[in-house]
């Protein structure tokens, strides 16, 4: 009888036995949480994601920060072993010295500093140790103990707002201050708080290029964060500190970083009892004396639009002090937003890689409209939307290869809000064409290529259409002839460029197509053959031409050659990117025979942990498509084989779980696909390549609203780590003999079989 009553205690209590089967108890936000840092490995700083709380594509995100400057993108590297605080804003995946994590609260005790310290010297500073076993972090939720302080730090987030829950010691000097000049790359360049009343606060941080931030600067980020934040104990004895920083210093990364700087705000005039203030490098603080284990709380809304629009979100989201609430009520986002896919099989280690990859892919492009619709626009006014959420960080470069295509299968409606972000973004601005790199309305002008036509491409033949299609269209149109191969169809100098606008005209010939365009579906589809002008029959590769029309000398590694007219790659990794024309591609390079062994060889040559490398280096995006090919020509089992490999070799529920930086979602949404059974070689084409699942049953959860199926399953029989190549299928209960599946096919819904064994069928997939 006690053993009945214990299971039903735990049943009422949602024991942590029912709590394992939701997929978010599978989330370990940790995975990829390294960035550069000498203990981290390699300069690449491998994932960069954040570990602390978030909710599903947020605008908040309630998070440790233990770095401010540097090629640091997520201001956190699990190899750090102290904290300066935690910001209510950050970026995920991402390089080229990152943005946001702005608005930091640290819980301190003892005389106030108005500097954070350094991870050389935290004594320095309020930054404090802590002990990496309390370190905790699950969807939605993390904690921490702060050493220096003994101080427990708790946080959780709901879309637009976040909370914190301070445990502190005994002490008569207790105190929660917050940096208002923070930022991870940089510093914002100027502040306001105000005291409200007895327990809030507000105000807000501009942050512009001149403060560095995103690129250092070069991403040209713009954007003033607002804040609407309160406290559970009254505001009593408070202040303001504000370091005095001269005109004409300058206020980049390196110089945030300097020694003067970090004297001059080390020496910070503190203004107790100040009520306002607008400066240059502002603080804010409220101390109050605390008995041993007392919880002091506090609550932030946050709004990229107006103070009034900060403390809407607050208010709509975070009524109360009831902090468990809040986290149940992210953990049940959580479960919600997961259960898109829900996986059966593999072992309890893929089943952590695969949750917590789909959890990076629902960062992403997050939402950057307040709770009454509004948002600011490309021109910097306020705009009002009802029939979209305005989305914004839109690594474009990366995420049409994998994360986009997912997101048509599980999130359709988030894939037309980004179109619909876009294309506002470009009539709002006044620019007139689709940005590749957008961050908070910026034109960082990142990267290369076309992507966003990619996206849109897709999106349309898919079905994904709730947009000003005239204006998409002429954007899109725009954007092809802004950025091209000229007249001369090539890129002087580049492989990468040539190639890849060659494949974005192919995607504005589908549109143009699809839309009854002739003219242009002629014009963009001869164009998008403009990646035979670079191909040298002599070396059997591609290879860059000069403006004259000759070639670049031939290096001495050849093909290996790094950034030799390629972008973050080598000719012999990027010359595969003919997506849109493989069998043009496969004739060049002297047929399907030689193509394949040369894939063979370009794979049996990386390494075991596929770390970057100069042959398949997952840890970038321009090889994603490669193990795919096989199936284009004729060696099905060799792409199954292949994605087995990359699956179980390149992704790991670990810190270094990832072997590249995560780059806002794609490198996980590839692992998502892949491990279901499925992936696009050519986006804007509805095809998916069919591979070996890593688990016996994934289904797709189908959005009613634009797919007529329920839900969408891939069931992979008598499937193990050695039983991973296809022997056989079935669609619906009927043979299938193609190593491919159109989009259609799955928004219908229905059921695809995989007979699974321990080797090659050969004959399988040649239809």
């Amino acid at each position: 009888m006690k053993k009945i009553n214990l299971a039903i205690s735990l049943l009422l209590s949602g024991s942590f036995y029912l709590q394992a089967q939701l997929p978010a108890a599978y989330v370990n936000p940790f995975v990829g949480a390294s960035t550069s840092v000498g203990a981290a490995g390699i300069y690449h700083g491998l994932g960069k994601t954040f570990p602390g709380a978030a909710t599903p594509f947020g605008m908040v995100q309630v998070s440790p920060n233990t770095i401010t400057g540097g090629d640091n993108g997520s201001g956190y590297s699990y190899e750090h072993t102290s904290i300066e605080g935690f910001a209510f804003t950050q970026m995920s995946g991402i390089g080229w010295y990152g943005d946001l994590g702005n608005f930091l609260a640290m819980p301190t005790t003892g005389p106030l500093k108005t500097f954070s310290g350094t991870i050389q010297k935290p004594e320095n500073g309020y930054r404090s140790s802590f002990d990496k076993k309390t370190e905790k972090a699950a969807a939605g939720y993390y904690e921490v103990i702060l050493s220096k302080y003994n101080v427990k730090a708790e946080m959780t987030a709901a879309p637009h707002s976040g909370m914190l829950r301070f445990t502190f010691p005994e002490n008569k000097q207790s105190r929660i201050q917050i940096d208002l000049a923070r930022r991870v790359g940089g510093t914002s360049v100027l502040q306001y708080v105000k005291v409200v009343n007895s327990n809030t606060i507000e105000g807000w941080m501009k942050c512009t290029p001149d403060g560095g931030g995103w690129g250092n600067g070069d991403g040209h980020p713009d954007y003033t964060v607002y804040f609407y934040a309160q406290f559970d104990k009254p505001i009593t004895n408070y202040g303001v500190w504000s370091a005095d920083i001269p005109d004409d210093w300058k206020r980049k990364r390196e110089d945030v970083e300097s020694e003067k700087y970090h004297e001059r705000v080390a020496s910070a005039q503190v203004l107790p009892n100040t009520k306002e203030m607008e400066g240059k490098h502002l603080g804010f603080y409220t101390e109050f004396a605390t008995k041993a284990n007392e919880q002091v709380q506090m609550k932030a809304g946050i709004s990229f639009v107006s103070v009034e629009g900060a403390k809407q979100n607050l208010e709509a989201e975070i009524a109360d002090w009831n902090f468990d609430k809040v986290h149940k009520a992210a953990q049940n986002a959580w479960n919600n937003a997961l259960q898109k896919i829900k996986i059966e099989g593999g072992s309890a280690e893929e089943k952590a890689v695969f949750y917590t990859a789909l959890y990076h892919t629902m960062i992403d492009p997050r939402n950057f409209s307040d709770v009454n619709g509004q948002y600011t626009g490309g021109d910097g006014k306020i705009h009002e939307s009802s029939s979209f959420s305005k989305r914004t960080i839109f690594s474009g470069w990366d995420v049409f290869r994998s994360q986009m295509p997912l997101q048509t299968i599980i999130n359709p409606s988030l894939v037309n809000d980004m179109i619909n972000s876009l294309v506002t973004l470009a009539d709002e601005s006044g620019k007139n064409y689709l940005e590749r790199w957008e961050f908070l309305n910026a034109y960082s002008g990142c990267m290369i290529g076309n992507p966003a036509v990619s996206v849109l491409a897709d999106a349309y033949s898919k079905g994904i259409r709730n947009y000003d299609m005239s204006k998409a269209y002429q954007y899109a149109l725009n954007t092809v002839a802004k950025f091209d191969n000229n007249d001369r169809g090539y890129s002087p100098g580049g492989i990468s460029t040539t190639l890849e606008y060659s494949y974005f005209d192919w995607c504005m010939a589908q549109l143009a197509k699809a839309t009854n365009k002739q003219s242009d579906a002629e014009k963009y589809l001869a164009k998008s053959s403009d990646y035979k002008n670079i191909f040298d029959k002599d070396k059997g590769w591609f290879r860059p031409k000069k403006e004259d029309g000759s070639w670049e000398a031939w290096p001495e590694k050849g093909r290996l050659k790094q950034d030799y007219g390629t972008v973050e790659s080598n000719p012999y990794q990027q010359g595969w990117f003919v997506p849109q024309d493989i069998d043009g591609m496969v004739e060049l390079m002297g047929g399907k025979e030689k193509v394949k062994n040369d894939l063979v060889y370009f794979f049996e040559q990386t390494p075991k942990n596929m770390m970057w490398n100069d042959y398949y280096n997952h840890a970038n995006e321009p090889v994603h498509h490669v193990p795919f090919i096989f199936n284009r020509i004729g060696y099905p089992w060799l792409t199954q084989q292949w994605t087995r490999t990359i699956c179980s070799s390149a992704y790991h529920n670990s810190v270094e779980g990832l072997v590249g930086n995560e780059d806002v979602g794609q490198m996980s949404a590839w692992y998502v696909l892949a491990a279901s059974g499925l992936h696009p070689v050519c986006p804007g084409d509805k095809r998916y390549e069919i591979t070996s699942p890593v688990f016996s049953r994934v289904t797709f959860q189908l959005e009613s609203k634009y797919y007529a199926g329920r839900q969408f399953t891939i069931t992979a029989h008598n499937n193990s780590p050695e039983n991973k190549y296809i022997q056989n299928a079935k669609l619906n209960g009927k043979p299938y003999n193609k190593c491919y599946i159109m989009h259609e096919d799955i928004a219908k819904g229905g059921t695809l079989e995989l007979e699974m064994g321990s080797k090659p069928n050969e004959h399988w997939g040649k239809d």
